[in-house]
């Protein structure tokens, strides 16, 4: 079971991105699927989350107004828009999923993609 994720890159500060995330299987129907970011020397942070069923987004405040978390389910595929980016978005963002209810716990997540980079120049 994979999670690719892709849509990373460099963009200036106020710019926007989409990051995407497909699983390699279908069975993530039923799994919370989540947005996680870290950088060198930082413990990994809660980014957004959505619920298996597509509701109840949840967001860190640190983004709140900003992103958006989505799900095409038949494309099964999860997004990630990151509009009005900010140099300290600048990361690696992973995408993972979570079997049940949705949450903001990194630990609480089964699967993990690869990451992609995203950059923010100022």
């Amino acid at each position: 079971v994979q999670l690719q994720a892709s849509g990373g890159g460099l963009v200036q500060a106020g710019g926007s991105l989409r990051l995407a995330c497909r699983p390699s299987e279908r069975t993530f129907s039923r799994y919370c699927m989540g947005w996680f970011r870290q950088t060198p020397g930082k413990e990994r942070e809660f980014v957004a989350a959505i619920g298996w069923s597509g509701d109840l987004p949840t967001y860190a405040d640190s983004v709140k107004g900003r992103f958006t978390i989505s799900r095409d389910y038949p494309k099964s595929t999860i997004y990630l828009q990151m509009n009005s980016l900010k140099p300290e978005d600048t990361a690696i963002y992973f995408c993972a999923a979570a079997y049940g209810r949705t949450t903001v716990d990194g630990n609480a997540y089964d699967y993990w993609g690869q990451g992609t980079l995203v950059t923010v120049s100022s």
